[in-house]
């Protein structure tokens, strides 16, 4: 392990835009599987490996919602959170903020108290084991209609003071967020923060809309605001944080060469951008492979790599106490190293 590699395994973190169900990995999909009795397309580890290789959202999707059907139980949902959490430990994440999608689970027949109530007991998990902090971020699926997330909006309801917001994804293009502008203010009135993913394969007027009309409080992936220079100064001045997640973005074919990453540009502009895996089991690494990714093909410095890592706590939903914490953990870390 280099120098700089080491320095980035210690180095306090979080990791605010990671799909739960996106971290589940061959291994556990067989495990599931054959727990379950779930029948499956693939034969082997190898032949679920080999369906990874994809070249864009659409065909990920398409495997990613295959891989969920394994998810059956409480115990599922609970030991894939454990796993991710063990991972993020190891990478010296400190704080994480996932994103699951119910509407994935309730469509195939499962309660939305399974997924929940499972998630929420890894977390808990996770805490006694690791001393990590967790909050959880309710997805809707944007290639469904906003009548469907009103629904899983109403079967969130008694788990709204364990939910710490609600978030945008699945396909992009073609389902922009002004689609769900009702929901997202249902969402705001029940004290729910709002995140969405918008320009990563999506245009940049994905990302005003985001602004203007679902009011959220980050931005997740956030790559082609960089095409807009009123966009880019406007997301700056307002210390937007962006989620941005670069080996997923190498992997659809977002960015073609990681040496011309728009991370670095993103830090050089001022914009409030952080390090994050989105579905790391699907594109190649957890947040300490991302960061190690950007840090050897962008030559990031050791300052830029602390910058990102201290974004991701002023960009996360902790409380400003926990915060300051975290930022003097940082400092100590760097002082010592």
């Amino acid at each position: 392990m280099s120098d700089l590699d080491a320095f980035i395994a210690g180095l306090p973190k979080a990791e605010l835009h990671l799909h739960i169900e996106g971290s589940l990995e061959p291994e556990q999909m067989f495990e599931f599987g054959r727990r379950n009795r779930v029948d499956m397309p693939f034969k082997s580890v190898e032949d679920v490996r080999a369906a990874y290789e994809f070249s864009n959202l659409q065909d990920f999707l398409d495997i990613y919602y295959q891989g969920a059907g394994v998810l059956q139980t409480e115990e599922d949902f609970h030991d894939l959170a454990v796993a991710y959490f063990d991972r993020l430990a190891a990478d010296g994440g400190v704080h994480a903020e996932i994103f699951f999608d119910p509407q994935t689970h309730t469509d195939r027949g499962l309660p939305f108290s399974v997924a929940a109530d499972g998630l929420l007991a890894g977390m808990r998990t996770a805490e006694t084991k690791h001393g990590i902090s967790s909050k959880l971020i309710l997805c809707f699926l944007r290639h469904l209609e906003e009548d469907a997330a009103f629904d899983t909006l109403r079967a969130a309801e008694p788990y709204l003071d364990r939910i710490a917001g609600v978030g945008l994804d699945s396909s992009e293009v073609g389902h922009p967020p002004s689609k769900f502008a009702n929901v997202y203010k249902a969402a705001g009135e029940r004290g729910l923060l709002k995140v969405a993913h918008a320009g990563e394969e999506g245009p940049p007027e994905y990302v005003w809309e985001a602004l203007d009309l679902l009011k959220v409080d980050r931005i997740d992936h956030g790559n082609r605001s960089l095409e807009d220079a009123a966009l880019t100064a406007r997301l700056a001045a307002m210390d937007m944080t962006l989620t941005v997640c670069p080996l997923s973005n190498h992997k659809l074919c977002v960015v073609e060469d990681m040496t011309r990453h728009p991370l670095k540009r993103m830090l050089d502009l001022g914009l409030h951008a952080t390090i994050n895996s989105d579905d790391p089991a699907y594109f190649g690494g957890y947040v300490g492979d991302n960061y190690r990714a950007v840090a050897g093909s962008l030559g990031l410095t050791k300052e830029e790599l602390v910058l990102l890592a201290r974004n991701s706590f002023t960009g996360s939903f902790l409380d400003e106490e926990r915060v300051a914490l975290h930022l003097q953990a940082i400092d100590a870390y760097v002082a010592a190293n």
